[in-house]
């Protein structure tokens, strides 16, 4: 399925297309917006003639957030934004990874951020992203 160190895991009963709604708009609620939707099948399809189960990559930025970050570690940018990954597994349900954010930001020294707010941040993105994770489930 997924590694529990890089990504909270939820199956939803829910299309494809309903289960992007809902993350889309769960995401909003958390102060995120998407940048950027990868359509993995599409793209898989057109550059490889490869068919696979619907796979779309949801780009989500919490702006506030992601500004801090960069002003801590100019670096942090190739772990942003945080993804949000949507598989369809069938007809009615759909699967759901987001990013376990202190997971990734682990891999971020600190030591020399100035502010040392880094693990602040990511505690407080990750309880975000648990808490659209929980909204997919309640």
């Amino acid at each position: 399925m997924s590694d529990p160190r890089y990504a909270i895991t939820v199956d939803v009963p829910l299309p494809f297309d309903q289960a992007i709604d809902k993350v889309t708009a769960l995401l909003a609620t958390q102060g995120f917006g998407v940048l950027t939707t990868i359509d993995v099948k599409a793209t898989l399809k057109k550059k490889l003639d490869q068919d696979i189960a619907p796979y779309t990559i949801l780009g989500a930025c919490n702006p506030g957030f992601a500004h801090q970050a960069v002003q801590a570690v100019e670096s942090i940018g190739v772990l942003l934004p945080c993804n949000v990954v949507l598989k369809g597994i069938d007809d009615a349900h759909t699967r759901v990874f987001l990013t376990r954010v202190e997971g990734m930001f682990s891999l971020v020294d600190t030591t020399d951020s100035g502010d040392g707010d880094m693990d602040a941040i990511a505690a407080e993105v990750g309880k975000r992203m648990q808490a659209v994770a929980d909204g997919l489930v309640g």
